[in-house]
């Protein structure tokens, strides 16, 4: 029998008490990640900021005198299960860029400049290195928004999860003037509906995507796929793409009636969202091909069109309504900002309970 004196995990009256660490919890591996993430944390950061990382709170100067009536914008987010393909090529600095993308893309659509964020990291164990890696991204997808990353926080649950086991959450503010809230109440008939690229998956149909490729296909993350010109597990890691400063600018310069996030529920649903009833916003497929991935998972599985239709964003991951007028300066906007971007319909005037979005026709080569 082992003696409890040579066990650390066991409390006994004549020997050395048990430890947080011996319980799983490591207080010195949290503080070793917190200084390799300082540097990273630091590069994302406004003049407003007030505080640094490491405090009980994130301090943000709100300048109310830049705007007349602010209204404050919030949204919360995670990456859902591309975790799981991080985890197997044990890559973890593009799943930052996914979480920033997923929140501060949600609070554009309602016109809100985002202003910072906080991001909530739960692990089994924590391994410095890797918290690192995801602050990293984390903070390389603020800069790409424009907001602050305010801090955060990372927990270790042993036992809850598995030690190699990760996820990760963000809350996102934002600010915009209260006289140029964007929403279902500005979109008019006749309005022009663009489609702006997504750059693949995104963060969104992993479940579906994994079983197919993954478990049905059997395709090895590290193969080479002639369709994409790079291997399975680089495509699936493709960070979504921020559209956060190019929203902006089109609603600065451009007449913007909403955007739509096109995010889990795909483009007709996302798209449903902002449309008012007695309007439809009537989309032509032939406006675009999706890219390979989303033939790829189609074939490979013999996942029927509507299917991938609400479960992946098939090219387009993100959708501004504009007015007739403005179309032609909203995408030489957009050309100028290199995202590329095309006319994907229009808004239609219909009966109060006709569907508020309609995909129409087919995808040329698809």
């Amino acid at each position: 029998m082992t003696d409890d004196k040579e066990d650390p995990a066991v409390m006994t009256q004549d020997g050395p008490g048990t430890t947080y660490a011996a319980a799983g919890v490591s207080i010195d591996a949290g503080d070793e990640a917190i200084e390799k993430l300082k540097p990273w944390a630091s590069k994302a950061s406004r003049p407003e900021v007030l505080s640094g990382i490491g405090g009980f709170a994130g301090l943000f100067k709100l300048k109310l005198d830049r705007w007349k009536e602010p209204v404050i914008a919030a949204s919360t987010d995670g990456v859902g299960t591309k975790i799981a393909v991080a985890q197997a090529l044990d890559v973890h600095d593009t799943i930052g860029i996914d979480l920033v993308a997923m929140v501060v893309d949600d609070l554009v659509v309602s016109g809100a400049e985002p202003l910072f964020l906080q991001d909530y990291i739960a692990v089994g164990k924590v391994v410095p290195d890797k918290i690192a890696a995801l602050v990293k991204g984390i903070a390389d997808g603020c800069v790409k928004a424009g907001c602050a990353l305010l801090g955060g926080e990372t927990a270790e649950h042993p036992g809850l999860m598995a030690d190699q086991d990760y996820d990760v959450s963000a809350t996102g503010i934002g600010v915009v003037e209260a006289d140029k809230v964007l929403g279902p109440e500005r979109v008019r008939p006749g309005d022009v509906v663009i489609g702006l690229a997504s750059s693949g998956l995104h963060s969104n149909g992993y479940s579906l995507a994994r079983h197919v490729l993954l478990d049905i296909a059997r395709m090895p993350l590290e193969g080479q796929v002639e369709e994409f010109g790079r291997t399975l597990g680089e495509e699936m890691l493709e960070p979504t793409r921020i559209y956060a400063k190019d929203c902006l600018a089109l609603a600065a310069d451009a007449d913007v009636r909403t955007f739509a996030h096109i995010t889990g529920g795909g483009l007709v649903m996302n798209l449903a969202r902002v449309i008012p009833p007695g309007l439809t916003a009537m989309l032509d497929r032939g406006t675009w091909t999706p890219a390979p991935v989303f033939a790829l998972i189609g074939h490979r599985g013999r996942v029927e069109r509507e299917e991938l239709e609400r479960t992946f964003n098939m090219g387009v991951g993100m959708v501004a309504v504009v007015s007739p007028e403005d179309v032609d300066r909203a995408l030489a906007i957009l050309t100028a900002r290199h995202v590329p971007a095309w006319i994907l319909g229009e808004i239609n005037a219909a009966d109060a309970d006709a569907p508020r979005a309609v995909l129409r026709g087919d995808h040329p080569r698809f």
